[in-house]
Order: structure tokens, then sequence, then C-alpha cells
């Protein structure tokens, strides 16, 4: 598996997995986990709201415009079921990358492996994959029209950001990643 890239300035210690040597000592994963906990600024401005806002909407809209075939309902709950499988591959990318998951947060490495090949937010579009799935699965098929605004509103409040943060922490690197892979498919 290639090693995520070290921002600029930084060791490749930043980017080692955790438990390897390069590390140091339990002191600096201490530091590390210390710096964690700092990254997470106390807001509501998270995607973690925003999914179950719009699961909730959809929900709702279901309970009184019911309409979708049997057929939709399980084809909703695989959707889901893949959507939080790529959810856990990539969280699973972000910790051996040893770097933050916050959108908030600064990057310390730049993942480009396993699902980051195919899609530069995957954890994102694993989001709509969800919501998409409840559409069908709840028999709210008139609430397809709430992904596009999903999708828009995670572009505006989270991936512009995230975006600009990756170019200033992977100035050479983070715009030829942006040519290979789409922001989302």
């Amino acid at each position: 598996m290639p090693q995520p890239l070290a921002p600029r300035g930084a060791s490749s210690a930043s980017c080692a997995p955790q438990g390897s040597r390069a590390n140091g000592s339990v002191g600096t994963r201490k530091r590390s986990m210390a710096k964690q906990s700092r990254e997470w600024p106390i807001t509501l401005d998270y995607p973690q709201i925003w999914l179950p806002v719009f699961a909730l909407a959809i929900w709702l809209i279901g309970r009184v415009l019911p309409s979708g075939a049997d057929l939709f309902v399980a084809l909703g709950w695989l959707l889901v079921l893949a959507a939080l499988a790529l959810m856990v591959w990539s969280a699973q990318h972000f910790r051996l990358a040893r770097t933050s998951i916050n959108p908030h947060g600064q990057p310390d490495a730049l993942i480009t492996g396993g699902p980051f090949r195919f899609s530069r937010n995957p954890i994102y579009l694993a989001d709509a994959m969800i919501l998409i799935g409840f559409c069908l699965a709840w028999r709210a098929l008139p609430t397809l029209i709430l992904i596009p605004v999903f999708v828009w509103l995670i572009n505006r409040r989270y991936i512009v950001k995230e975006e600009a943060r990756l170019t200033a922490a992977f100035p050479e690197t983070y715009p030829a990643y942006t040519q290979r892979v789409r922001r989302w498919l």
C-alpha cells in the first residue's frame, strides 16, 4: 500500500501508520491525540448533523407522500449498506494515514489510495448514497429532489474549504490529484 504524502515541511513520521516505530514514543502519540481534540471546534456545523436532518425530511415526506414499488425498498437498503461499507473503508484510510477526518481540521497527509482513487470525497459520496437509499427504502421518491440540494450544501459548506486547505498543505501534489480524480465520481 503506498504511503500517504506528507505536507510540505512535515517529516515522513507524521504519515506513518499508527503503531509503527516512526512515530517515536508514546508521548508523541499522546501529543497527537491532544492535537486532534483541539482540531474539533465547538460547532454544530458538521456533515454528521446535515445527514440526519435530510434523512428526517425524507422520512417525513415519505410518510405523507408514499410512492415506490416493493423492489425499491430492497434496493434502497442495499444502497444504504453499500454506502456504510464505503464510509468504513474511507475512514480506515484516514486512520492508516494518521490524518484528521474532521472537515474543519488541518490535513497531515494526502490520501490517494483505496476509495480515494475513485472519488476525492468518498465519505460525502456515501452520505449522498445513504440519502438516495432512504428515498427508495422509505418509499419517498419525491424526496429525490433533496439529493442535489444536499450535494450543493456539502460542496459549499465543506468541500471548497477542505480543498483550499489541501492545496495549501500539498501545493505540488494536490492539484495533480484533482486532475486525475473527480470531486464526487
